[in-house]
């Protein structure tokens, strides 16, 4: 109930007139049953223009720390994510990915629209990455069919900087139908879930347009964080020749015996004989 009155009535308006978002492939979309809608993923509102566009609800798996958080913006998060359709998922793999796997062929399992993001999480710059194959599983253990999407525009909507969005025109491509029945009773290892995955990706690669990276995204995010932090000056290091003439150089002490030694046989070598 408030999932339509939030889309009809209180946010979608308002929405549409300030980023006046267009789609295309609306017929592609399944009237009834169930079906993954995969896209890329650039912005967190890509979550929000997807449903706003779609005829049907999408239930969207999101990152559980929307739902972790605390005090009353934590609150407010939580309330926001659950009544949108909105699913905590893990990604820290073990667990909580079967948790997450699980959460998903129920919502399928009951005949709704599932969308998740291949990617696992945003893209750091604008470039498609590579797929995890969590949608692989969800896709040969469930049998709903695929639907690419490409979500055009929000990658401009907040730029470095910027604590808000920026109003501008936002697009949604809903891509044909992909069936996987072909795969159906063979054995679900890493060759057939990267094979099943990487066909998904070409397919949001061809609507988006944008470049494949082939690499995980938070990958690149992990090195780019690493990149920017200040590294801790470092002592400054002799060079091999300067090291080389210290050890030739010798130490005070040592040139002071030798000048007293040499004095003392000078004085020596100056005195008469006592014999003579």
């Amino acid at each position: 109930m408030f999932y339509w009155f939030l889309k009809r009535v209180l946010a979608g308006p308002i929405l549409r007139i300030l980023f006046r978002p267009w789609v295309r492939g609306l017929d592609n979309l399944p009237t009834e049953g169930p079906a993954i809608i995969a896209g890329n993923h650039n912005h967190f509102m890509d979550s929000i223009f997807v449903p706003l566009l779609a005829p049907r609800p999408v239930v969207y798996l999101a990152k559980k720390d929307y739902f972790t958080g605390r005090g009353i913006k934590g609150a407010v998060t939580r309330w926001f994510f659950k009544l949108n359709n909105q699913l905590p998922m893990d990604r820290g793999g073990g667990s909580g990915s079967q948790a997450s796997l699980e959460s998903g062929l129920k919502v399928l399992g009951e005949g709704n629209s599932l969308g998740i993001y291949p990617e696992g999480t945003r893209s750091p710059d604008g470039k498609l990455y590579r797929g995890r194959t969590g949608i692989a599983r969800l896709v040969l253990e469930s049998g709903a069919p695929v639907i690419p999407v490409a979500i055009i525009g929000t990658d401009k909507l907040q730029p470095a900087g910027r604590l808000v969005p920026k109003p501008r025109r936002v697009g949604v491509v809903f891509g044909t139908p992909m069936d996987f029945s072909k795969y159906s009773g063979l054995p679900t290892d890493r060759f057939l879930l990267r094979s099943v995955t990487d066909e998904i990706m070409y397919e949001i690669m061809r609507l988006s347009g944008q470049e494949y990276v082939d690499s995980y995204a938070s990958t690149v995010k992990t090195k780019l964080l690493t990149s920017a932090k200040p590294k801790k000056a470092e002592p400054a290091k002799k060079s091999k020749d300067a090291k080389k003439s210290d050890s030739k150089k010798p130490d005070s002490d040592s040139v002071k015996s030798d000048a007293e030694s040499s004095d003392a046989q000078g004085r020596s070598e100056g005195r008469p004989d006592s014999a003579e």
